[in-house]
């Protein structure tokens, strides 16, 4: 019975004519037509739904998936600032205590005379006759003020050398600059002309 039907249906569909379709009556239609119609629409209905609906979903994939690389390379690159901000952070208090320790040693404009008095028993502990010890005028500087003192002392090499020794190890910040050593006719005496500088903060001048 099967195969009868089958050969049926192959040769209504030899006779069968494009022309004859009657789109008002599809019902008239030979089996294997309609068939083969309703397979057309069917994938005409998944090739719509994919270029209407899917390839905007795929689009839209793509931009997310793109989205979410940057934003795992932007917490990759923020958890490794997390990671080190512990140890930012002891580091700077760290430096503002080390700041605070060198601006300790930066005399205020009253510590000044004591820094003269300082350098004055250095030279006098070490057996040195003192020319003069004169401060000088004031330098401004972007951070800090300096100022220069002017030392000329007399005494042997090794006086000289103790003496620039104890005005380095001085709990203040002071720096020597410019010296000029000269020895009398015997040899026996030496001059020592050079200029120490220490510092002050610029705000201890009230924003100088």
């Amino acid at each position: 019975m099967a195969v009868a039907a089958w050969q049926e249906l192959v040769e209504e569909l030899k006779s069968f004519d494009l022309s004859d379709l009657d789109v008002e009556n599809i019902g008239a239609w030979p089996l294997l037509v309609r068939v083969g119609a309703w397979v057309a629409v069917f994938v005409l209905c998944l090739a719509g739904g994919y270029f209407y609906v899917i390839a905007d979903l795929r689009v839209k994939l793509a931009s997310v998936e793109a989205q979410e690389l940057k934003l795992k390379d932007e917490f990759e690159k923020k958890a490794f600032k997390a990671a080190k901000l512990v140890p930012l952070k002891k580091q700077m208090l760290e430096m503002e205590e080390s700041f605070g320790v060198l601006l300790s040693q930066l005399p205020a404009d009253t510590e000044v005379p004591g820094l003269l008095e300082d350098m004055t028993e250095k030279a006098v502990s070490n057996g040195l006759d003192i020319s003069s010890i004169q401060l000088q005028s004031e330098r401004l500087k972007e951070f800090y003020v300096e100022l220069p003192i002017a030392i000329k002392v007399s005494g042997s090499y090794h006086d000289l050398a103790a003496f620039v020794s104890g005005i380095a190890g001085l709990p203040r910040i002071v720096t020597l600059h410019d010296y000029t050593i000269s020895s009398d006719k015997n040899l026996s005496q030496q001059t020592m002309s050079i200029t120490a500088k220490t510092y002050r903060y610029k705000d201890q001048e009230g924003g100088k």
